[in-house]
C-alpha cells in the first residue's frame, strides 16, 4: 500500500532512530562558536577534513576573542589545507571580530542575525540553531535534499523548497534528529552515485529502490 509522506516519516523515525539512536553532527566542537566556525569551514569539504583542521585551530584559538586576535597569516596557515582557504580564513576572522565586538563573544540565536555574518548562509545558520541551540529548524544540504526526494517525502528542485516541505510533515520534536537521520543515511547508504539499495532498511517504502544511479 502506498504511504503518504507523513506515514513514511513515522517509519523513518522507527528505522533510522534505531540505526542512529544518538544522532548528532560529525563535526567536532565544544561550543556554539566552534560549531559555527567548523560549519563555515565545512562548505565544499568533508567533516573529516574539517575536524583535522579545527583540532589545531581550536587549540590555538578556542573562542571568538582569541581567534579575533590572530593575525590573518596565522589563520590562513592553520586552514590552508581546506577548499577555498583564503575566503574561509577571512570569513572566520571577520566573524570572530564581529562576535567579540557586538555580541560579547557569543553566537546569536536567530537566523536573521547569523545570516548577517560573513560566510554564513541559511544552511549554516540552521546547522548552528539546530545543533547548538536545539531549535526545530531543518538544515538541508545535498544529502538531505537527495534522500528526501528519493524517498518521496517531497518533490522539490531547490533546497529551500525541501526545507519547507520537511518542516510541514515532520513533528516539531523530531525535526533536529531528522536532519541527522537523513544526512547520515545519504552519506553512508543512499549515496549520490551508487546508492546501496540492496542493504537499505528503507527499501520497502522507497519508490527509487533499484532505479537510482545518480
Amino acid at each position: 500500500m502506498k504511504q503518504t509522506p507523513k506515514e513514511k516519516i513515522k517509519f523513518l523515525k522507527e528505522v533510522l532512530g534505531t540505526r542512529y539512536p544518538e544522532p548528532r553532527s560529525e563535526l567536532l566542537f565544544e561550543s556554539p562558536f566552534q560549531l559555527l566556525i567548523a560549519t563555515i569551514l565545512a562548505a565544499q569539504a568533508t567533516d573529516r577534513q574539517v575536524n583535522i583542521i579545527t583540532r589545531e585551530l581550536f587549540r590555538a584559538a578556542p573562542d571568538a576573542k582569541s581567534l579575533s586576535r590572530l593575525e590573518p597569516e596565522s589563520i590562513l596557515k592553520l586552514v590552508r589545507s581546506i577548499n577555498y582557504c583564503n575566503n574561509k580564513a577571512k570569513n572566520i576572522r571577520s566573524v570572530s571580530i564581529i562576535l567579540t565586538g557586538q555580541y560579547a563573544g557569543k553566537v546569536p540565536e536567530t537566523r536573521e542575525e547569523l545570516e548577517k555574518l560573513p560566510g554564513v548562509g541559511r544552511k549554516t545558520a540552521n546547522v548552528v540553531l539546530a545543533a547548538a541551540f536545539h531549535q526545530p529548524v531543518m538544515p538541508v544540504d545535498t544529502h538531505v535534499h537527495r534522500v528526501s526526494n528519493r524517498l518521496g517525502l517531497c518533490h522539490t528542485s531547490k533546497v529551500e523548497e525541501t526545507e519547507a516541505a520537511l518542516i510541514a510533515i515532520i513533528p516539531e520534536p523530531w525535526v533536529v534528529d531528522f536532519h541527522h537521520y537523513l544526512l547520515l543515511h545519504g552519506r553512508y547508504t543512499c549515496k549520490a552515485k551508487k546508492p546501496d539499495c540492496s542493504t537499505c532498511p528503507l527499501a520497502t517504502i522507497c519508490p527509487s529502490t533499484g532505479k537510482t544511479t545518480s
